[in-house]
């Protein structure tokens, strides 16, 4: 669980979080509280729960118990769509609609302001301009989590929630998001379960495994708790395993 004394109210609570699948238990006892403006990754191996956790946090799936608040408030709630974004695995824009519909009608909803530019600004820095009119359909697997991207975080989202971000992305456009999601203010949580991506993003790391969280804390501890020349990479393994 986060530490939240150099940083004001809580953007994300989710407490004591349990979920089966049938006889599979995805999640047990889950805490999870991140303090306005902190950047956390969630780390697991998978099968850890990390997507479902985020399902949850984002109201997409409801917990068999425990509680979930964004800035106080249900994460079906107005207040709670209006500041959160939520780009998850294996995202699919719809396909029969051209990149520009597909902004236009995500825009609508979310009530973005000066929704024309919004769009403008996006499809130049995500160098997907020239398939505005083009199906989704048609693009590529790395040009639809463009797309994808976009439309997690057309309305100025100030709590992104991010499963596998740089997912199907070259090393050129997984520099380019990493430079304009560390220019975003706000409030991060990413799942990965690379740790390279999630130190390029957030400096603060959950582990869980099992459903379960096995660490918490800054990613620099992390690096601390190494035994002789053992990679940042290699302690998370040592953990994971522990359980």
């Amino acid at each position: 669980m986060l530490q939240s004394s150099s940083f004001s109210s809580e953007a994300i609570s989710a407490i004591n979080i349990v979920k089966n699948f049938r006889e599979r238990k995805a999640l047990s006892n889950l805490n999870i509280r991140i303090p306005e403006g902190r950047r956390v990754a969630i780390l697991g191996p998978n099968g850890a729960g990390k997507s479902t956790a985020l399902k949850i946090i984002c109201g997409i799936l409801k917990p068999d118990y425990g509680e979930v608040k964004i800035r106080g408030h249900e994460p079906n709630s107005p207040e709670a769509k209006k500041v959160l974004g939520f780009l998850p695995e294996d995202a699919s824009p719809y396909p029969t609609l051209s990149v520009r519909e597909n902004l236009e009608y995500i825009g609508a909803i979310r009530s973005t302001e000066e929704l024309g530019d919004r769009i403008h600004e996006l499809v130049n820095t995500l160098g997907i301009s020239e398939y505005l009119e083009n199906k989704v359909s048609a693009l590529s697997r790395g040009n639809r989590q463009k797309v994808a991207v976009a439309l997690s975080i057309i309305h100025r989202p100030e709590i992104m929630v991010m499963d596998e971000p740089l997912n199907y992305l070259d090393i050129p456009t997984q520099e380019s998001l990493i430079s304009m999601f560390s220019e975003m203010r706000g409030t991060f949580l990413v799942s990965t379960h690379i740790m390279s991506i999630a130190e390029k993003l957030t400096d603060y790391v959950i582990i869980i495994a099992r459903g379960q969280e096995i660490w918490n804390g800054p990613t620099d501890d992390l690096r601390k708790m190494g035994h002789g020349q053992e990679s940042i990479e290699q302690i998370v393994s040592r953990l994971m395993k522990s359980v």
